[in-house]
């Protein structure tokens, strides 16, 4: 997917949450800031300098973009930090006449090495910004391709709680499709037609458009692709559909044909508690796919949010590992539960 930093606060976010990309993009940018406060920072005149224009324009991003600049490391130093700033330029920039005359001002605003970037992804002026732009997308998809071992389609199955949530949904699965046989008037279609009823009423998509917006050919499963929240959710239905197909036909003392079992799906998937857990679920997968598989649901477009630091963290960090890494540590566990019977 072609991206435009520029124009796009939620792909410029989804990179500064992201604390592997950031190392590396760091390394590779190589800013000769200000030390202070065990970190890097730098003032409107380096930033003029480094992308070629003049603080004038600097001033303007500023003003047009300040909230997201603040949110992302800008900030006005005065007092106690703007005295330590002034030292570290002193024992830094002596001989630096701009870096002087700093050291007389009341107060001073500073980028971290984030609202660095960020500024770096809208000013569009800049040869030097835009050339710094392709390099943090390459950095971005480098990373994330590393981290993941050379693919993103099964990221999901790095989370610690993928493995708990798919065992569970395999059961309330059963559940379903028990229910689906032993209540329905209805031949096999019916386990597809009422599984992709449950997918269109959570993420607004059939298991054919699942598949088309993530690239799956036939022989792969779309829930082996599921986030642990949205497995969750499914079993959640899965369980409570069972249960109350399996009401509805001991009422009847038959089983159910289809227009009754639209019937009773419709006002299931109506109930007040479900909306925010659909909203929830909706919004990880929506925003995940984007942020991850640079996959767009376009149904779900609404719902796409910046993907948060601790989410990078949880697929891409220490604690994230390979499903087969999380079966084999299973399998040990349920060894040494054995050998203690």
């Amino acid at each position: 997917m072609n991206k435009d930093l520029t124009n796009s606060p939620l792909e410029r976010q989804n990179i500064l949450n992201n604390p592997y990309a950031l190392a590396e993009i760091e390394k590779a940018a190589g800013i000769r800031g200000i030390p202070f406060e065990g970190k890097t920072v730098v003032i409107k005149e380096q930033l003029a300098s480094f992308f070629e224009v003049t603080t004038r324009t600097i001033d303007n991003y500023l003003e047009k973009f300040e909230d997201e600049l603040r949110q992302n490391g800008y900030e006005i130093l005065k007092g106690k930090r703007l005295e330590e700033l002034k030292d570290s330029i002193r024992n830094n920039f002596v001989h630096e006449t701009d870096f002087v005359n700093k050291t007389m001002t009341r107060q001073l605003g500073v980028f971290d090495f984030r609202a660095f970037l960020n500024l770096a992804m809208i000013v569009s002026e800049s040869d030097r910004a835009r050339i710094l732009r392709q390099v943090i997308l390459d950095i971005v998809i480098d990373t994330i391709n590393q981290r993941t071992g050379g693919g993103t389609k099964y990221i999901n199955q790095r989370d610690e709680d993928f493995l708990k949530s798919a065992f569970v949904e395999e059961n309330y699965r059963k559940q379903f499709t028990d229910a689906l046989k032993d209540c329905v008037d209805m031949g096999n279609f019916k386990y597809a037609l009422y599984t992709d009823k449950i997918y269109v009423s959570i993420f607004k998509e059939q298991s054919k458009e699942y598949r088309k917006v993530l690239s799956l050919d036939a022989r792969a499963s779309v829930r082996d692709t599921f986030y642990s929240e949205v497995l969750d959710l499914i079993a959640s239905y899965e369980c409570g559909f069972a249960d109350e197909l399996q009401r509805a036909t001991k009422v009847k003392k038959r089983k159910l044909n289809s227009w009754e079992v639209d019937t009773l799906f419709a006002k299931f998937e109506a109930q007040a508690h479900w909306k925010p857990l659909i909203e929830k679920a909706r919004t990880k997968m929506a925003s995940r796919d984007l942020a991850f598989r640079d996959a767009l649901h376009l149904q779900l477009k609404d719902y796409v949010t910046p993907v948060q630091r601790e989410d990078f963290e949880r697929f891409l960090g220490d604690k994230s590992k390979e499903l087969s890494e999380r079966l084999e540590e299973a399998k040990d566990v349920m060894k040494r539960l054995k050998e203690r019977d």
